[in-house]
């Protein structure tokens, strides 16, 4: 939804509107009132075909309190999934910006004598920076985030992330703009006298006032915050942004990010200890800001909107929601959050061997899918669940609605329509669904443990909208516990006649082994086992042990190559010239996280003409791998 005025799926006039203005018949049924009669012809005279209001009907230009909860749960979404440096500094530009209003406020209180009026005709400037300019602020994340979580779309874990890094923002860019006022020689010796007196001020308060005045101040961020979603236009929210901050002075209240950097000022000139100033001063005006907004505003204009309001925000409305041990656990009782759309199924059926195929662009993905179903034949009782992975885009209009919902839902079905096709040719069961969300690289982590898959089969590349993941968690503890193991592959056409697969002792050159041999027993793929060495003398000991390893991976009949170079990428480069697909196992250094952080520093991938394939294990990771490799 723009801000010029609602869109089509969450507009101005409702469906049940429309309604009145449908043509009925303009006679009375068989047990009708004639006035009633009489009055819907009327009704329908006054009325115009396309729907106009009614002669002298009022037409509503402002939106009703779900469209308003729309608009603030399209927003939350971007909040509650994007990545923690997102947040923080985004939070970092929020606390600094605080540091103008602290700077206004001491200097206009000491240019006007103390006046409490023009003392705070600027304070307000600060806010504006942050809520017009988009940068995060705690006190605003108790209404958005909120919302979802108590919708059950957003876990209670994804919320305290959300708060906690926030807060570390806000605090640290807080911390920033104080040291540059008392040190930088920005406040006049005036102002600097006001400052310091006013941090004294609210350090002397009882915790009881802090807090009962903090709560009142967090009322008003966040019905600022429902107020601007309810705006039309940037003005509008200005003038909403301006007056409703310039409460806070007027009326002597605390605003927990501002309470910090008047603390933390006066901690650097040495009048005040840090913990003494975290207790008794901004914890309280913390608490006070966030039970004001939570129940204040949140809770309330939560039970004002209609039981329609998830219907708008969700496909399949309640149906999506979590179950409770996903919105009191979050990620570890399943999962933390809730896709926009998401068509699939919770269990991955009766299949004994399951795998998912994430795809980004149905179109061009066909050879995906055709890896998918060769790897899942080889299995009895096996089937392939395609998911077409839609990400939103950031700053997504805000509003969702159920008609958006189904047309994205329809017109992704029928470009799956080239993938089932393709998976007509193949005797495995095959489904296929969409799923719509802020999140992509983690969407794939979750599918698979919804859907209990054993193999997730992915493609990589530039034009891969998981090449740039983003998580609310992070890479490494995404990938430190995989739910499955992954195939990825590297697309230059499939073409599996001769296979390379460079051999070492490990889980992940196990699975390289089985797509080898899936390949073979379909079309009879030719296969070539390569290890490299160091030394000559290890050549005799290395064939032997991967004739051995061969025989025990069902790859009896490969060649065996083993190059004495030392040399493993130009060993790889070399054998790959003859070859049409590469086999790679992942290092003890991971594969995923890797590729989605561009480190994997393997320039064979990008050098042979062949396809390529890497595979990984789902193996557990310590904490000392974790940290050290």
């Amino acid at each position: 939804m723009s801000d010029s005025g609602p869109n089509s799926d969450a507009g101005p006039t409702s469906d049940s509107e429309f309604d009145s203005g449908r043509e009925s018949g303009p006679g009375p049924n068989a047990d009708g009132d004639p006035s009633e009669s009489a009055e819907v012809v009327r009704e329908a005279v006054e009325r115009s075909r396309s729907g106009a209001p009614a002669v002298g009907a009022v037409v509503r230009d402002r939106f009703s309190s779900d469209e308003v909860f729309q608009r603030i749960v399209a927003a939350a979404d971007e909040e509650i999934t994007s990545g923690s440096r997102e947040l923080f500094f985004s939070a970092l530009a929020g606390g600094f910006a605080i540091t103008i209003t602290f700077m206004l406020y001491v200097s206009m209180t000491a240019s006007t004598g103390n006046d409490p009026v023009l003392s705070a005709l600027l304070y307000p400037l600060g806010f504006i920076y942050i809520i017009i300019g988009g940068y995060q602020l705690y006190t605003e994340n108790t209404l958005p985030p909120v919302a979802l979580t108590l919708e059950r779309v957003a876990s209670i874990p994804a919320l305290l992330r959300n708060w906690t890094v926030v807060l570390a923002g806000n605090f640290t860019g807080g911390a920033a703009g104080a040291a540059a006022l008392a040190f930088g020689g920005v406040l006049s010796p005036e102002a600097a006298t006001v400052a310091a007196d006013l941090a004294e001020k609210g350090v002397a308060t009882g915790w009881w006032p802090l807090f009962s005045k903090a709560a009142f101040a967090g009322l008003i961020v966040a019905g600022v915050v429902w107020v601007e979603y309810a705006a039309r236009d940037t003005i509008s929210r200005i003038v909403v942004v301006y007056l409703a901050f310039l409460a806070i002075p007027l009326g002597g209240l605390y605003h927990s990010v501002v309470s910090f950097t008047e603390m933390f000022y006066l901690v650097l000139l040495g009048d005040l200890a840090v913990l003494p100033g975290l207790t008794d001063f901004v914890l309280p005006v913390l608490l006070g800001n966030t039970i004001g907004g939570v129940v204040l505003v949140t809770v309330v204009n939560y039970f004002q909107t209609t039981e329609e309001r998830i219907e708008s925000a969700r496909f399949e409305g309640a149906d999506r929601q979590l179950s409770m041990r996903e919105w009191f656990l979050g990620g570890l009782a399943g999962r933390s959050y809730v896709p926009l759309v998401d068509t699939a199924e919770t269990h991955g059926g009766s299949a004994d061997f399951r795998v998912v195929v994430p795809i980004d662009n149905p179109r061009a993905e066909s050879r995906l899918v055709d890896l998918a179903c060769t790897v899942a034949a080889r299995h009895d009782n096996a089937s392939v669940h395609a998911v077409h992975i839609v990400q939103t885009p950031a700053r997504a209009s805000r509003g969702y609605g159920g008609r958006r919902n189904e047309r994205i839902v329809a017109e992704s079905d029928e470009l799956l329509e080239n993938v089932r096709e393709t998976a007509r040719d193949y005797d495995v069961a095959f489904e296929t669904s969409t799923v719509v969300s802020h999140r992509s690289f983690e969407e794939i982590f979750d599918i698979a443990e919804r859907k209990r898959a054993d193999l997730v089969v992915m493609g990589w590349g530039d034009d891969r909208i998981w090449s740039a993941g983003r998580a609310e968690r992070t890479l490494d503890d995404l990938t430190s516990a995989l739910p499955a193991d992954f195939l990825v592959f590297k697309d230059r056409g499939l073409d599996p006649s001769k296979i390379l697969l460079p051999t070492i002792d490990s889980p992940h050159c196990g699975l390289s082994a089985e797509v080898a041999a899936a390949f073979r027993d379909a079309i009879g793929s030719d296969i070539t086992l390569l290890h490299v060495v160091d030394d000559p003398e290890e050549r005799d000991a290395a064939e032997e042990f991967f004739a051995d390893w061969a025989a025990d991976n069902g790859l009896d009949n490969a060649e065996i190559v083993v190059h004495d170079s030392g040399d493993v990428e130009g060993a790889i480069a070399s054998e790959a010239a003859d070859s049409t697909l590469l086999l790679l196992g992942a290092t003890d250094r991971g594969l995923l996280s890797r590729l989605a952080t561009d480190s994997l520093h393997l320039d064979v991938v990008t050098e042979v003409d062949c396809s390529v394939v890497l595979a990984e294990r789902a193996t557990q990771r310590s904490l000392r791998e974790r940290l050290f490799g």
